[in-house]
């Protein structure tokens, strides 16, 4: 997986990725990750969203906590509910009705070993049931529901649902940190939208 990934991999601190470029058999339905991701989301889970990160000590950057809240479409089309466009890389991105991303789950696999030091994702667990939290209660929520690190091996896989609060800190001994980070959905977006990377 890591040589398919080296092309799109610049020391940037986030590539998205335009397509799976030669990794789909691991992300696909019948991929090992692909199967986590359908262990939650069932048989039409789907990856929609791949990024690439890399934190290092060029690129070591502090994230504060918040929810992923937009999606990434092959093209922009004004469909009700779905709004704050954006362009990420020449990707178009908007945010949907919050119930989609609820629906959603992120996988994280580890190119690198991530420890205490090295600035691991942190989550506030049970937070994904929520719903959309308004930014001036982020800290508050935080404090009661409390935080995780996720540290992990190389090759360690997470899984998450993709509406959970998250954060990363710096990291304290900056070193490479890759994390090919990929969102996965079981539903169809409403036409003429599509999803980014489908097939």
């Amino acid at each position: 997986m890591l040589t398919a990934l080296e092309p799109v991999d610049a020391g940037r601190a986030g590539s998205r990725l335009a397509d799976l470029n030669g990794i789909r058999y691991w992300l696909g339905a019948d991929g090992i990750v692909g199967k986590i991701a359908a262990h939650w989301l069932g048989s039409k889970a789907k990856p929609v969203r791949a990024i690439l990160f890399d934190k290092n000590p060029d690129t070591n950057w502090a994230l504060g906590w918040h929810q992923d809240r937009t999606i990434a479409v092959g093209q922009r089309a004004d469909v009700p509910g779905f709004n704050n466009w954006n362009r990420k890389d020449g990707i178009d991105h908007v945010e949907p009705p919050f119930e989609l991303i609820e629906r959603m789950v992120t996988v994280r696999i580890h190119l690198d070993r991530v420890d205490d030091n090295n600035a691991p994702l942190l989550i506030s667990p049970g937070t994904h049931r929520l719903g959309k939290i308004p930014e001036s209660r982020l800290a508050e929520t935080v404090e009661r529901h409390g935080c995780i690190e996720c540290l992990a091996e190389i090759g360690d896989v997470w899984a998450y649902r993709t509406a959970i609060l998250h954060a990363s800190k710096r990291a304290l001994s900056p070193r490479r940190r890759r994390v090919l980070q990929v969102d996965y959905s079981a539903d169809d977006l409403p036409a003429p939208l599509r999803w980014q990377m489908a097939d």
